[in-house]
C-alpha cells in the first residue's frame, strides 16, 4: 500500500512537470508574439510620425482644373488648397491619428497635435468662407455647401465611432468639392468667391490672434513674467516705487512638444493657404501694395517647416548651450504675425 501511494505521487509529479513544461512553451510563444507586436507598432509609430511634405499650390490648382475640365477662376486655388489640406489630414501615413484607440496611434502625441494645428486653420478659413468670402454683403444668403462644410470641420476631433471623425470630415470635403464645381462652372455659376480687401482683412484679424497666442505659449517654454501680475503689483500712489515681481508663467515640460507640433501644423496649413491667397487675391494685393507683406509671411512660414534633426524637442534656455526649438518657432511666427499686421493696415486703407 505505501508503495502504491508513493507511485501515485510520483505520477502526479510527472504530470505536473509535463503540464508546466507545456505552459512554458505557450508562455514563450505569447511573449514572442508580444515582442513582435511591440516592434511592429514602434516602427509604424516612427513612420506615422513623419510630417507630410509641402506641395505646390499652383501645380495642384492647374492639375485639378485640368482634371475637372475647368478654368481656374478666382477662388479656385483657395478652395482646392482647402480640399488638399483636409485630404492630407486624413490620407497621410497612418491616416487620421487623433482618435486612434489602439497602438501605435494611442501612444503618439506629436502627430495628433500637428493634426490639431492644421485643423484649427481649416476651421477658421471654412468659417471665413461661409461668413464673408462667399457673400457679396451682410444681407446675402450663405452658400448651401459651405453651410455644410463649416460645421463638419468643427466636429469633435477625437470621436472614433458612431460617427467617426473621419466620416464627418469627409462630408466637409465633399461639400467643398461641390462648391468648387459650382464656382468653376462655365455657364452661370451659382457659387461666388469675393476676393475683396475687407473679406481678407476679417480672416487676417482672427489669424493675428491665433498666431499671437501660439507665439506667447511657445515663448513660455523658458518662463515669462505674467503681464496681469505685473499690472496688479504696480503702486499707483508712488510711480518711483520698485515693482514687485510675480511668478513666471511657464509651459509644463510635458506639454512643450505638444505646443511645438501644434504650431508646426498650423504653420504648415497657413503656408499653403497664403500661397493660394497670393493667387486668388492678387489684384487686391497689388492695388493695396500688400504683395510684399504676403511674400514676407510665406518666407517666415517656410522657415517653420525646416527639417527636424533632433529626435526630441530641446528646451534649452534662451542663451544657453542647448537649442530651444520652441523659441525658434516663436520667432518665425512672430515675424509672420508682424507682416500680417502690416498687411491688415495696408488692406484697410482706401
Amino acid at each position: 500500500m505505501p508503495g502504491k501511494i508513493t507511485q501515485y505521487f510520483r505520477d502526479k509529479k510527472d504530470d505536473m512537470q509535463d503540464y508546466t513544461g507545456g505552459n512554458g512553451v505557450i508562455g514563450k510563444f505569447v511573449l514572442a508574439i508580444l515582442l513582435v507586436y511591440l516592434l511592429v507598432t514602434t516602427i509604424l509609430g516612427m513612420y506615422w510620425s513623419s510630417e507630410p511634405d509641402t506641395f505646390s499650390v499652383r501645380e495642384h490648382t492647374r492639375a485639378l482644373a485640368s482634371d475637372m475640365g475647368r478654368e481656374p477662376v478666382t477662388g479656385f486655388a483657395t478652395t482646392a488648397t482647402m480640399i488638399k489640406i483636409a485630404e492630407t489630414l486624413l490620407d497621410k501615413p497612418g491616416g487620421y491619428i487623433s482618435n486612434d484607440i489602439f497602438p501605435p496611434g494611442l501612444w503618439m502625441d506629436n502627430m495628433p497635435n500637428w493634426e490639431f494645428g492644421v485643423l484649427v486653420q481649416l476651421r477658421d478659413l471654412s468659417r471665413a468662407m461661409r461668413k464673408d468670402i462667399s457673400r457679396s454683403q451682410s444681407q446675402s444668403a450663405e452658400d448651401a455647401d459651405l453651410i455644410i462644410a463649416e460645421p463638419q470641420f468643427h466636429f469633435d476631433s477625437g470621436s472614433w465611432a458612431i460617427p467617426s471623425t473621419e466620416r464627418e470630415y469627409r462630408r466637409g470635403i465633399n461639400a467643398l468639392k461641390r462648391y468648387l464645381d459650382r464656382l468653376s462652372h462655365p455657364e452661370q455659376p451659382n457659387a461666388q468667391f469675393f476676393a475683396r480687401a475687407d473679406n481678407l482683412n476679417n480672416w487676417l484679424a482672427d489669424l493675428e490672434t491665433r498666431l499671437g497666442s501660439l507665439s506667447r505659449t511657445l515663448s513660455e517654454s523658458v518662463g515669462k513674467a505674467s503681464v496681469s501680475e505685473a499690472l496688479a503689483n504696480l503702486n499707483p500712489d508712488d510711480p518711483l516705487a520698485e515693482d514687485t515681481g510675480g511668478d513666471d508663467v511657464k509651459t509644463p515640460w510635458t506639454k512643450i512638444d505638444d505646443v511645438f507640433y501644434e504650431a508646426r501644423g498650423s504653420a504648415w496649413a497657413l503656408l499653403h493657404i497664403f500661397k493660394a491667397i497670393e493667387v486668388d487675391f492678387r489684384k487686391v494685393l497689388q492695388d493695396k501694395n500688400a504683395m510684399a507683406s504676403v511674400k514676407q509671411i510665406i518666407i517666415e512660414l517656410e522657415g517653420t517647416q525646416q527639417p527636424m534633426w533632433s529626435p526630441v524637442i530641446l528646451n534649452g534656455s534662451g542663451f544657453g548651450v542647448l537649442a530651444n526649438h520652441s523659441l525658434t518657432m516663436a520667432a518665425y511666427l512672430s515675424r509672420a504675425n508682424a507682416a500680417i499686421s502690416d498687411m491688415r493696415d495696408l488692406l484697410s486703407r482706401g
